[in-house]
């Protein structure tokens, strides 16, 4: 089913000839239903009947009427035949037999509840998304899915589940596409899928964002105290990383200037000093040794 755009004529001037034909038929009429001239007392059947004629005749072309909006299409069938699409503005006429089915071009928009999936770990989360769409073939919204309205909505909530299982919530290696540290290749992804599964509705998905995401409520807990495990691994190994460089300089500038000559023995008890003092949490209290090491 494709859409097939056909003309439609104005209907202003079918307006004012229905009106027109109205009026002379009810003169017809009028003028029927009084004696006739030639047969006093004998009214005109032929005037009353063409009046009546005319009158069913505005009447049938008064059907053909109708409106389209901006950003509106009106879908055409003869008897369950698909005739044409008309997307003309405004008063439009067209055959008194064809019926209309008026469909949306504007785009739309609408937030999925929130849905309860297994990412790909299996760890339960909450995730929602907004989604933004519009009809683009009126013909097959109408008449390849049943309502189009709740096929986008079903269909929108399966893409979501389908993206959710497909990625870990968090990254856990380098280069790992997750679900809260990749918002754009995860909306891509996201509008890719909901694209092929609404192709055959007439839609076009233009947009889709996660809107929210979270870890399940009885697991949330825990979920926190693993990241801040993390957070807190994450620091600890840059700080350790700096304080070892930051020795080694400090040894190769001894070296280099020559201020003292440190054996092993001290090399080791001035690198155990540097790392607690570089790496302890608290400020250091320095202990002054007035004597020897030995």
């Amino acid at each position: 089913m494709k859409e097939n755009p056909i003309r439609s004529l104005s209907g202003i001037p079918f307006l004012l000839g229905v009106v027109v034909a109205l009026a002379v038929a009810v003169w017809l009429v009028a003028t029927g239903i009084g004696p006739d001239p030639d047969n006093a007392g004998v009214a005109s059947g032929g005037s009353i009947v063409g009046g009546l004629l005319l009158g069913l005749l505005a009447f049938l072309s008064l059907i053909g009427l109708y409106t389209v909006q901006p950003n509106q299409a009106a879908v055409i069938s003869l008897f369950g035949k698909y005739v044409g699409t008309v997307k003309a503005n405004g008063l439009r006429w067209n055959n008194p037999f064809y019926s209309k089915k008026k469909i949306s071009l504007r785009v739309r928009n609408f937030e999925s509840g929130k849905l309860k999936v297994n990412e790909l770990d299996g760890s339960p989360i909450e995730i929602a998304a907004v989604i933004v769409w519009q009809v683009v073939d009126a013909s097959e919204a109408v008449f390849n899915v049943d309502d189009y309205e709740s096929f986008v909505h079903i269909q929108s909530e399966s893409a979501l589940r389908t993206m959710a299982t497909s990625y870990p919530y968090d990254q856990h290696e380098e280069g790992q596409v997750a679900l809260r540290s990749h918002a754009t290749e995860i909306s891509q992804h996201l509008k890719d899928e909901l694209a092929e599964r609404l192709a055959d509705a007439g839609v076009q998905v233009l947009d889709a964002r996660i809107s929210h995401l979270a870890y399940a409520p009885e697991i949330a807990q825990a979920m926190l105290q693993r990241q801040q495990a993390n957070a807190i691994i994450a620091a600890r190994t840059r700080i350790v990383a700096g304080a070892v460089g930051m020795v080694e300089m400090a040894l190769a500038e001894l070296q280099k200037n020559g201020v003292v000559q440190l054996d092993e023995e001290r090399k080791a008890q001035m690198v155990s000093n540097l790392l607690v003092v570089l790496c302890g949490e608290r400020s250091t209290q320095p202990i002054v040794n007035a004597g020897t090491l030995y």
